[in-house]
């Protein structure tokens, strides 16, 4: 009976080295993406988990930037720098064309009517006579307001859209800012307590507001 034969195959070192350099590749292929989808849940996590309406702002603590704007068409007082200081009060940015800017509104006038705070408004690229027609037809809220064309002011304070509205306290430093139409609940539960919070490091202030109970 013939004797089988066993081949014995031998790897040489340089096939050793291909078949670790393929193993490495395929584990790169599938980790990178894995990787990538792990920090792309990371950030989307993060950002779910943040209040749209408060995006932080550089400004904030600041002093509010130099500027000096007309009031709206038909209004008397216009809206500068120096009217922010010596009270705490509120910027809101509005325009006529914004249709949130029209939800929002009611609570301006309602909070206008209880004179809890100056409320000051920089209308934001506004044609003259629309930005006029809409505080005559819906009511106007404001102490003062700066009407800026262009949007240029709106820009240095860093604005995103409309409306927006900024806390100032007496000292002219931006203390707040928020982002979106604000509501009758946003203004109970968080606006007046941190408009009472200013007013209390800034005895000078209860001087020159009064809040209707």
């Amino acid at each position: 009976m013939q004797e089988s034969e066993t081949l014995a195959v031998h790897e040489s070192p340089s096939d050793t080295h291909r078949d670790s350099s393929v193993l490495k590749h395929r584990r790169l292929v599938f980790l990178v993406p894995l990787a990538l989808f792990g920090g792309l849940a990371a950030v989307l996590g993060v950002g779910l988990s943040l209040d749209p309406h408060e995006v932080p702002s550089p400004l904030i603590g600041k002093r509010v930037p130099e500027f000096e704007l007309p009031p709206v068409k038909g209004r008397a007082n216009g809206l500068a720098t120096a009217d922010l200081i010596g009270q705490v009060s509120l910027v809101n940015v509005f325009a006529s064309w914004c249709v949130a800017c029209r939800a929002e509104h009611p609570v301006l006038v309602d909070l206008a009517r209880r004179n809890v705070v100056a409320i000051n408004g920089l209308n934001y690229k506004d044609a003259p006579n629309d930005a006029a027609r809409w505080l005559d037809q819906w009511g106007d809220p404001y102490a003062r307001t700066g009407a800026d064309l262009g949007g240029r002011v709106a820009i240095d304070w860093g604005v995103y859209g409309v409306p927006e509205t900024f806390l100032i306290a007496a000292d002219g430093r931006i203390a707040y800012k928020h982002i979106g139409p604000m509501t009758a609940e946003f203004v109970r539960d968080k606006l007046l307590p941190m408009i009472e919070a200013l007013r209390k490091r800034t005895p000078i202030d209860r001087a020159k507001a009064r809040v209707d109970p």
